[in-house]
């Protein structure tokens, strides 16, 4: 996982210690418009807001006025990226484009920030990519012997080469091929001078939605989160394996490739995406509910008191108090002010990370038979922690529940979640993770209880997490490397 590394400048951040740490990370947002007399720049920097949840590594807009594409882009929060100078820069366009970035292919630096900027036979086009493509390197490989260069090492420059070097002067076309060439998850947003497109891979791995602005403009986003902060209309979803092309004619859509498998990615629901917006017309919100009363009906215990792991345990632990009967409580509370910091990261700090941005509350706690539930346990690397504070504030029992299935299976498409070596339920039991985390008892969701709570067929979802049966083939490489349950060990040298 990105966050368990140095950043490129060496420093570590608090986030290395912290409960978030042992949850699956997203890699990116994106959010598209198309308004002219609107303040695009503006209207995507509320838009990317919304969708920081999504990726807080860096962020960046790029705008067309018709004739030439300005980027801004840094390293940072979209707080910290643009200020009203940046955004008074980039005034006067028609069509807007923006990112926020999670890494999992080309590391946490400014050159891997999104839009990506490029010259082509079609003049310049900005691109951003929320996603993983499983070939890259074979791409990148097939791009470079013809002659083209790269400057940055994410999967998502892959994609903008290959438009540019595509079917030269028809951008859709262009586009059409670049979507038969490139294998993964994407869910992408391009913007020409003239033109904005927005395209799905055909398994529909991440979300896409597209939008109506006050009846003259059109929007697409991540998620139906950031339509709301701009006053927008939810329309639809952008259909796996489509292409939809948005400029002053109008928008028209093209069926680029027959939908595959449908694979949506089943941690949207659970995790990843916010809670106010909706996927497949469910309130994800209510889904997670549904997911924490399931758990309680698959893992019910003797309680008095029910308590999330803030914040993203909130809704599951509402849900599993209403279906036990069992009083909910706020039991820990989140210091959300803790980010970067430039202090040596001693075992003294790591012990302390977790008490740093969770306090537990004592009078909820003391004395308390107490149900805690969170949405996954990745590696296992804080929950115990945590449990071990609620033991510390008085309480008598602690019951772990989580409101998914045990994460067995590495992720290959957008979302970070460590190499199979480093998954605990894929090398212990959950008799044995229950002794690792000192829990007095532990029970995990369904993929049953999962499927019920969502309220649709199984066969629309990508769990490969759990089962380990992956909608896209992915390569012999990437299987070699992330798949292994043993740590590599370095060679011995040889002896001459």
């Amino acid at each position: 996982m990105a966050a368990d590394y140095p950043g490129s400048d060496g420093t570590l951040s608090l986030a290395h210690f912290d409960p978030d740490l042992d949850r699956p990370h997203d890699e990116c947002g994106v959010f598209g418009i198309f308004a002219p007399g609107s303040e695009v720049a503006r209207l995507t920097y509320f838009g990317l807001y919304a969708l920081q949840h999504r990726g807080q590594e860096s962020a960046g807009i790029a705008v067309s006025d018709g004739e030439r594409i300005r980027v801004h882009k840094e390293m940072g929060l979209v707080s910290q990226v643009f200020t009203e100078e940046s955004l008074t820069d980039l005034r006067g366009g028609h069509i807007g484009i923006g990112h926020t970035r999670y890494s999992t292919t080309g590391s946490s630096i400014l050159c891997n920030a999104q839009p990506i900027l490029v010259e082509t036979a079609y003049g310049p086009i900005a691109v951003a990519h929320n996603g993983n493509i499983v070939n890259t390197r074979q791409l990148r490989q097939e791009l470079e012997a013809d002659g083209i260069r790269f400057e940055s090492t994410n999967d998502s420059e892959v994609i903008a080469r290959c438009i540019g070097s595509l079917h030269r002067g028809d951008i859709v076309r262009a586009v059409q091929e670049t979507m038969a060439c490139v294998e993964g998850a994407y869910s992408v947003v391009v913007m020409t001078p003239d033109k904005l497109l927005a395209f799905r891979d055909p398994n529909g791995i991440r979300p896409l939605c597209l939008a109506s602005l006050n009846g003259k403009g059109t929007v697409v986003s991540s998620e139906t989160c950031a339509l709301n902060v701009i006053g927008a209309r939810f329309m639809r979803e952008i259909e796996p394996g489509e292409l939809v092309v948005i400029d002053h004619e109008g928008t028209t859509n093209h069926p680029a490739l027959f939908p595959e498998r449908p694979a949506m990615c089943v941690f949207e629901f659970i995790y990843l995406a916010r809670p106010d917006s909706m996927i497949y017309g469910r309130s994800l919100h209510a889904a997670r509910r549904r997911m924490g009363q399931e758990l309680a009906a698959e893992y019910p215990v003797d309680a008095h008191v029910v308590i999330p792991v803030p914040d993203t345990g909130f809704p599951a632990a509402i849900g599993y108090s209403e279906a036990s009967g069992i009083p909910f409580g706020e039991g820990l509370i989140k210091n959300r002010y803790i980010g970067r910091t430039f202090i040596e990261p001693d075992q003294r700090m790591r012990e302390l990370g977790v008490r740093m941005k969770l306090s537990p509350l004592r009078e909820t706690l003391a004395g308390r038979r107490v149900v805690m539930v969170d949405d996954s346990i990745v590696r296992g690397t804080t929950t115990g922690q945590i449990v071990k504070l609620i033991r510390e504030a008085g309480a008598t029992q602690v019951h772990v529940r989580i409101s998914s299935p045990p994460v067995k299976w590495p992720c290959f498409y957008g979302i970070d979640m460590a190499d199979r070596k480093d998954l605990i339920a894929a090398k212990r039991t959950i008799e044995e993770i229950r002794q690792h985390i000192g829990a007095d008892s532990l029970g995990y969701l369904s993929v049953k209880g999962l499927t019920r709570a969502i309220g649709m067929s199984r066969d629309k979802f990508c769990h490969a997490c759990f089962t380990g049966d992956y909608p896209i083939e992915v390569p012999q490489d990437l299987r070699v490397s992330k798949f292994s349950l043993e740590e590599l060990k370095p060679k011995e040298p040889t002896l001459v």
